[in-house]
């Protein structure tokens, strides 16, 4: 705090706690870690960590295979699970690993790999699984193993086998950092990396005759369990017998043929289906340019059952079967109709085709909280790309996809400041794995302004979304590809300017402010000033250069946004001018600019800005000696943080409700918050949003809760926070204390 701003100041407010931390922020400008503690066995147990998805179907058999992948896992670092397509690779691991939970202290984590195109963002794919939301722009493999270097994990790569090399590397790399780590993958072929150990998962054993005995094969067992399925009260009667083992035999005990072959017994009879697969290997070879060049190659019962599934299918089921293909990861009906309709498969019809290809378990359906959701094989999808490529489809429909998520990604954006805010963030969160494969091709097909523009349109998803590393990595390489000036560059430049604010890369967010300074000069960029004044202003506030920030903040309330392009940007910047008056002990000045961020926000119907309005609405507050509105306001923004699952936003607000606590005499509650905020801080990779002045505010807080409750007393509170689960933290910071203060209010620091 500036001596100015010490003598404007109140009287009362100058004897007040809120103000001893202004004072204490001059003594404590120095980076430093506070609080930090190791968890305990105890109450890692009751915090057994993990994202394992759940299996509806039971496993068939691979009991001999899981006891060997749990040996093999007690004695290697890495271990692979091989095989070919359709043996159940995955299944087996996701077994595998359900069993070997308890042996792990920090979770079991499963990290998807088949929807990621490119090697080069394998470790951003595996720390946005973890719960680790690191916000710094150090490289995501140093950040990793940062992590990961005192935990005992697991980690399983599932799906591994068109990244090879770049899972190697990463293994290697995480394995030296982190001696508690072990890693499951599943893949065609093994990574070849020292000290690998592999599990070949063969098919399922076909019993040699059939005899009563057969009945019990595991083969024939799966096969009956999921004809079941389809076909409600079907049963291996011994009457049956003899004709599903011989259809197990033709389909030679391979897991997803079997699956394949079952969902078709709801109306064939096995003797007539078994037929069909005799009729289908007699011109197997038809087929096999569909599927040249797998690798490895396709075992012949599995590119038999889903030849044959795809001669089952009518016309327009095969169009919209290879037309699927394109996408990544799951996708909704809408985008479905979007992509693959035109007049040869009319767009009204796009629906049931999808539920009868659910029927056939070409597709898998997926209720979730947005709505449903399709999902494609990995084996189905390939050979859905091999028909799409024979029809001279492939690259009409990948840009097809292109064009409809560079159109998402605009109705998000113009969508973003309103009421839909929260459908907007869950339905992009949902369809990450399509937006960055929509971006890869753009930019492998050297299409910049493609790039810069989906990018650009993408900024509250990097900046607010918690996805800035990965923002930073698409927009750089589009910056690059498309150097021309323009509206759309302009754009890119302040997303790219947003993430790495969002990263503490002040540095590059100030020489980015004086790119749009210099263009604006010049003539040759559209660019608003409001562009410049937010990455300048935000990010002088952020270095603690608060002096320089207000003078160039100022500017935000002579601004505002003409077309609507920037206004995401004018919020933003009403929040740093309402920041920095804070802690300059402007708090008049900051409450005004608060609230008035606060009132558009509300008439928008917004969320996301709103909460950093009522944040700093909380620190106005705090600081006028007023700790109960203080409470009121940074409760309403924890609120919308939460909403928006924004661990920055949460970590921030938490540390300031600690504040409130201490200011309101509730010295054990301070404690308790400044240890749930600072299991969230951790995850983030820079204390405080490496602010100065709010790591400042953190310690004196802290200071002040050791010397009302003593030391030991505070880190017993300070544990328990520190222990609790992140969502039970978050319902106790919004609680409302229920007991009266500890001490008097305005107890002095």
């Amino acid at each position: 705090m500036s001596e100015s701003a010490v003598n404007k100041a109140p009287e009362d407010v100058r004897a007040g706690p809120a103000f001893c931390y202004q004072q204490d922020l001059q003594r404590n400008k120095a980076t430093v870690r506070i609080g930090v503690v190791q968890m305990t066995d105890e109450a890692a147990e009751e915090r057994r960590l993990g994202n394992l998805p759940e299996e509806t179907n039971r496993l068939v058999g691979r009991q001999t295979e899981l006891a060997q992948v749990a040996r093999l896992c007690r004695r290697a670092r890495l271990v692979t699970v091989t095989g070919v397509g359709g043996v159940g690779k995955t299944r087996l691991a996701l077994e595998a690993a359900a069993g070997l939970r308890s042996r792990f202290r920090d979770g079991v984590w499963w990290v998807e790999l088949s929807p990621l195109r490119k090697g080069g963002l394998l470790p951003h794919t595996i720390a946005q699984v973890l719960p680790l939301a690191d916000q710094t722009a150090r490289p995501v493999i140093d950040v990793l193993a940062d992590y990961l270097a005192d935990r005992e994990l697991l980690l399983v790569l599932d799906t591994c086998e068109h990244l090879t090399d770049a899972c190697a590397l990463t293994v290697q790399a995480l394995a030296r950092a982190a001696p508690g780590l072990r890693i499951l993958a599943t893949s065609r072929r093994t990574l070849n990396v020292p000290g690998e150990e592999v599990c070949t998962v063969e098919p399922l054993p076909v019993p040699e005759t059939d005899d009563p005995a057969a009945a019990q094969a595991d083969a024939v067992v799966l096969l009956a369990e999921r004809a079941a399925a389809h076909a409600p009260g079907f049963a291996a009667t011994d009457a049956r017998r003899a004709e599903l083992v011989g259809l197990c035999r033709r389909l030679e005990g391979l897991p997803l043929a079997i699956e394949l072959a079952a969902a078709r017994l709801g109306e064939l009879s096995v003797r007539e289906l078994t037929v069909r697969l005799d009729d289908r290997f007699a011109v197997l070879g038809e087929t096999d340019a569909v599927v040249e060049g797998a690798e490895p190659p396709w075992h012949q019962a599995l590119r038999t059952a889903i030849g044959w599934s795809h001669q089952l299918c009518s016309p327009a089921e095969r169009l919209l079967w290879a037309r699927l293909s394109v996408f990544a990861g799951s996708f909704d009906a809408e985008s479905a109709r979007l992509v693959c309709a035109d007049a040869f498969l009319a767009t009204e019809r796009i629906t049931d085709l999808l539920a009868t290809l659910v029927d056939k378990s070409i597709l898998t359906w997926q209720p979730t909280g947005g709505g449903e959701r399709y999902r494609m094989l990995d084996t189905l999808r390939e050979y859905g790309t091999g028909w799409l490529r024979r029809l001279g489809e492939e690259e009409a429909l990948r840009h097809r996809h292109r064009d409809y998520y560079r159109t998402l990604a605009y109705r998000a954006d113009a969508g973003w400041i309103g009421p839909e805010q929260i459908a907007w963030y869950e339905r992009t969160v949902a369809e990450h794995a399509n937006l960055r494969t929509a971006l890869d091709f753009c930019l492998t097909e050297g299409d910049g302004h493609a790039a810069l523009e989906m990018g650009g349109a993408l900024w509250f998803y990097w900046f607010a979304c918690g996805f800035a590393r990965e923002g930073r990595h698409y927009l750089d390489r589009a910056l690059a590809l498309a150097p021309a000036p323009g509206p759309a560059r302009a754009r890119a430049l302040w997303a790219c300017g947003l993430a790495a604010i969002a990263q503490g890369d002040t540095e590059t967010s100030l020489r980015l402010g004086g790119v749009y300074r210099a263009a604006m000069a010049d003539g040759t960029d559209e660019t608003p000033p409001i562009v410049a004044v937010h990455l300048e202003g935000g990010s002088l506030a952020l270095r603690g250069q608060l002096t320089q920030a207000a003078e160039v903040l100022d500017a935000v309330l002579h601004l505002r946004p003409v077309d609507g392009r920037y206004l995401g940007g004018w919020l933003v910047a009403l929040s740093a001018q309402a920041f920095v008056h804070a802690h300059l002990g402007q708090y008049i000045e900051a409450a005004a600019v608060a609230e008035e961020l606060r009132v558009v926000c509300v008439r928008r119907g917004e969320i996301w800005a709103r909460a950093w309005g009522e944040y700093t609405c909380a620190l106005a507050a705090l600081g006028l000696g007023q700790p109960e509105e203080a409470a009121v306001h940074a409760r309403a923004a924890l609120d919308g943080k939460r909403r928006l699952h924004d661990s920055l936003g949460i970590a921030t607000v938490i540390d300031v409700l600690a504040s409130v606590a201490i200011a309101s005499g509730h010295a054990e509650r301070a404690a308790r918050l400044l240890g749930i905020a600072e299991q969230i801080w951790q995850t983030l990779g820079i204390p405080q949003m490496g602010s100065p002045d709010l790591l400042a505010t953190r310690i004196a807080c802290e200071t002040q809760a050791r010397r009302l409750l003593g030391d030991d007393a505070y880190q017993t509170a300070f544990h328990a926070g520190y222990h609790t689960d992140p969502d039970t933290g978050i319902t106790y910071a919004l609680t409302t204390p229920d007991t009266p203060p500890a001490v008097p209010h305005g107890v002095p620091g």
